[in-house]
């Protein structure tokens, strides 16, 4: 059962249980979100996004992911993108080998977004990403 926060128009929150569908959904809630937003054009790389870091939130934690979207101010801005659990370490990104099998996922963040950084939390951390919407 997801938990949804309605924060108005110009920002979106979701709460996944720690279970293998959380992608599935969040990929999909996601998706939603942005279609209703008029940011289709953002869906794609976002979901995928989002995805990756779910999967890691999934491997690494044990408790609920949050993610939440922040809407662009105006049509040339910035879509801000936030993934969190209850693992209070901060993920380091890493240059994976060419036969590791993962270890790509936040490479894959750091090529595809304008910015994305990490913060603690009081009750974990949360892994963000901006994208600039396209003109």
């Amino acid at each position: 059962m997801i938990g949804v926060i309605d924060s108005g128009d110009d920002c979106a929150e979701w709460t996944f249980p720690a279970e293998p569908g959380a992608v599935r959904t969040a990929r999909s809630v996601v998706h939603r979100r942005l279609r209703e937003w008029g940011l289709d054009a953002l869906g794609d790389i976002t979901v995928l996004l989002v995805s990756e870091l779910v999967t890691n939130a999934l491997r690494h934690a044990t408790g609920p992911i949050g993610v939440r979207l922040v809407r662009p101010a105006g049509p040339s801005g910035t879509l801000l993108v936030e993934v969190s659990d209850p693992l209070p370490d901060l993920p380091l990104e890493r240059a994976a080998h060419l036969d590791d099998e993962g270890g790509r996922g936040l490479q894959l963040v750091a090529c595809s977004s304008r910015a994305w950084g990490t913060r603690p939390g009081e009750a974990g951390k949360t892994v963000w990403f901006e994208l600039a919407v396209p003109r």
